[in-house]
């Protein structure tokens, strides 16, 4: 285990990918008790976001600020300072070491922890390829978790099938965060590199993001209690 994690449910952070904070409150009342840890995204933090976040370091509850910052290195370090007086958990940057580099200067002090996104999860070998990379997804990934750990970030976002890899470079210290998550039986969408619950915390995932067999479930509130069934099982 990398870190101390006090309340097994903060191993499971549930992604508010909803259009209105209305929809967001919704899902987190509906849950109660069964998550402690959210995740909030471009999309809602465009829509009144950033103010939620705030009010659920507030109620109690744990962020992750999900806005993969990438800039010129000054502008990720006034961004990320200006972030940091929210009191969120977590903030994503682009695993570029320019960024990085600014987002360590412009978190200085504060509690607020740094997770260096690899590669999408949505991305695979020919993704990359479209993009002008002469790398393969696995190598990638390598290579950008040895520069966060050399850029001194907390933590990596990587798919929970590259969890083992990143591990294996970034040692027992740092936090790994893996989104793409699918419980069995459960639509994979458009991740195109997924694992179960109990498959990424097998592979050494500290943190998984679950959204939609969540929050579009019938029942969310016993959804969330599968995920984390199988989070206890395995851990």
């Amino acid at each position: 285990m990398t870190q101390k994690i006090n309340d097994l449910r903060d191993r499971m952070i549930v992604a508010l990918d909803v259009p209105t904070v209305w929809d967001a409150y919704r899902i987190v009342s509906t849950l109660g008790d069964g998550a402690s840890f959210y995740k909030i995204g471009y999309r809602l933090a465009f829509a009144g976001g950033l103010d939620l976040a705030r009010q659920l370091v507030i109620e109690g509850k744990k962020v992750f600020l999900d806005l993969k910052l990438h800039d010129i290195g000054n502008t990720v370090t006034e961004g990320v300072e200006s972030l940091t007086k929210l009191g969120v958990t977590f903030l994503t940057v682009h695993a570029y070491p320019q960024t990085m580099r600014g987002a360590v200067e412009g978190r200085g002090e504060a509690a607020l922890k740094l997770l260096a996104v690899t590669a999408l999860t949505s991305y695979d070998d020919g993704d990359l390829k479209d993009a002008g990379y002469g790398l393969a997804v696995r190598d990638l990934v390598r290579m950008r978790a040895q520069q966060a750990r050399t850029a001194g970030v907390d933590g990596i976002v990587c798919s929970a099938a590259e969890t083992e890899i990143v591990r294996g470079v970034i040692g027992p210290d740092m936090v790994i965060v893996t989104p793409g998550i699918r419980p069995a039986g459960s639509a994979v969408g458009d991740q195109k590199r997924t694992l179960t619950p109990a498959e990424a915390i097998r592979a050494g995932a500290d943190h998984l993001v679950v959204g939609r067999p969540i929050i579009r479930a019938a029942d969310p509130r016993a959804a969330a209690a599968a995920v984390m069934d199988e989070i206890a099982g395995a851990a």
